[in-house]
């Protein structure tokens, strides 16, 4: 299940480049999404380790402990995923190794559409770095990532930066 994408062809491995770990939560079956977000982090030159779609939280947990990636990024579109975002992250940032991982999550985050039914500043709080929500772009999540790959920590508040629209 783990899709590993090397750097693009002419492109050398710099210090920029991340490796990724691309997931969705275990009640998400879509993999659209997943398949969007690897090829936007490939194109930008990072290697993606690609779970898939119904990952349970312990693999999730587990593959971050064996791979130690430089991001984290959560993505579902099946509208739950403000609570089973909240269970991950719990479960997640509860081992010591894993605090420092910076981890997003965006997409579909509740049913009733962008930003009504949960909040960013609780998925933050709960220890997401940012939150993504659905609908308002790309460039945000891409600048997030940027600042990563160069060494700049996630700056400031993050939480209100906007999801790709394809649950990132």
């Amino acid at each position: 299940m783990d899709h590993v994408a090397a750097v693009p062809a002419g492109r050398a491995v710099g210090d920029g480049d991340l490796t990724v770990l691309l997931t969705s939560v275990s009640s998400d079956s879509h993999t659209w999404n997943l398949v969007f977000l690897q090829l936007v982090l490939e194109e930008l030159g990072h290697r993606v380790h690609n779970l898939g779609a119904c990952v349970p939280d312990e693999l999730l947990v587990t593959e971050s402990l064996r791979l130690r990636p430089d991001l984290v990024v959560v993505s579902t579109v099946n509208g739950h995923g403000f609570h089973d975002g909240l269970r991950v992250i719990g479960q997640f940032r509860g081992h010591p190794e894993l605090t420092r991982i910076p981890t997003v999550i965006g997409g579909k985050l509740g049913i009733a559409g962008p930003g009504s039914e949960f909040s960013q500043a609780e998925l933050m709080a709960a220890g997401f770095d940012a939150v993504f929500d659905d609908g308002t772009g790309l460039t945000a999540f891409q600048s997030f990532v940027g600042r990563l790959a160069i060494g700049a920590a996630p700056a400031g508040p993050v939480g209100a930066v906007a999801d790709p629209g394809y649950g990132a």
